[in-house]
């Protein structure tokens, strides 16, 4: 078996193989993203227990929504703006989230969520209207491998994410208002507004997705790492600088980290719940 040496700090880990029979090389970046400055998030990332069953499942259900994997080894893979990566001694495996994909229409959304049925995965709530979510929301629901809640939703809006592309994430979170001064906090340098505030459940949106913090009866979300764009190396130092005067934890000061690419250019701090959160500028023009 190859050795294997993490470079740089924080949840974005380089890989490095060796004794391998190559010269060493970067083998694994886990969550580069994808280098959109676009409107969406940069890039999610989950550990899983089983990386070829969760590629299997994910490989299933959004080839259905028009997304093939954009990279893939034997340690990631990756779809545009969504990473799966292995667990390993200091990233647990990813537990109690729900993501939501983008579908183009309601056939669509019912496309996924009958080829993963046909392939045996756990159903966790059939296509159908949820006007409790908005009056033409439509969505089905499965559970991946690891039991987190994966769904194709659809809804008539302006601003929509492309087909395939992350819409919304829920996360359960020990204390929603703290979490909300958490991400309140980071709002003005990761693009985020918020857009329902309750004390059982907060949500902050960009313009064409949105993520929830939410306290109910099920357990805690853990393990996620969630990356949002920056046009500036200004912006991702503002984000650091702003978290860290308001107490919470530094998991990676600003930087280049020229392992995943030139120019790019991360920080990374801890929310309340432990999730890896960064700002990225990716310098591609």
């Amino acid at each position: 078996m190859l050795g294997l040496s993490v470079l740089e700090g924080g949840d974005n880990r380089a890989i490095v193989a060796e004794g391998a029979q190559h010269p060493p090389q970067v083998t694994y970046i886990e969550h580069a993203g994808n280098g959109s400055l676009g409107r969406v998030f940069d890039h999610v990332g989950i550990a899983v227990s089983d990386l070829a069953a969760s590629d299997r499942f994910y490989c299933t259900v959004l080839s259905v929504l028009g997304v093939e994997p954009s990279h893939a080894d034997a340690e990631l893979v990756e779809w545009e703006d969504w990473d799966i990566g292995p667990t390993d001694p200091e990233h647990p495996v990813t537990r109690g989230l729900h993501v939501g994909f983008g579908a183009r229409n309601r056939a669509q959304v019912d496309a996924f969520w009958q080829a993963g049925v046909d392939a045996g995965y756990r159903d966790e709530g059939a296509p159908g209207p949820r006007r409790q979510y908005g009056p033409t929301y439509y969505g089905g629901f499965l559970l991946d491998p690891d039991g987190n809640s994966v769904e194709a939703v659809h809804g008539d809006r302006e601003d929509a994410v492309p087909d395939g592309r992350v819409d919304h994430l829920w996360f359960r979170v020990r204390d929603p208002q703290a979490s909300r001064r958490f991400y309140t906090t980071i709002a003005p340098h990761a693009g985020l507004r918020l857009t329902h505030d309750e004390p059982g459940r907060v949500q902050l949106s960009g313009p064409d997705y949105s993520f929830s913090l939410v306290r109910d009866e099920r357990p805690l979300t853990e393990h996620v790492h969630l990356a949002f764009p920056a046009r500036e190396d200004a912006t991702v130092r503002a984000f650091h600088a702003a978290a860290l005067a308001a107490g919470y934890e530094d998991h990676g000061a600003p930087g280049e980290r020229a392992v995943y690419h030139p120019g790019y250019y991360g920080a990374f701090v801890l929310d309340p719940d432990g999730h890896n959160v960064e700002v990225v500028n990716h310098n591609r023009g």
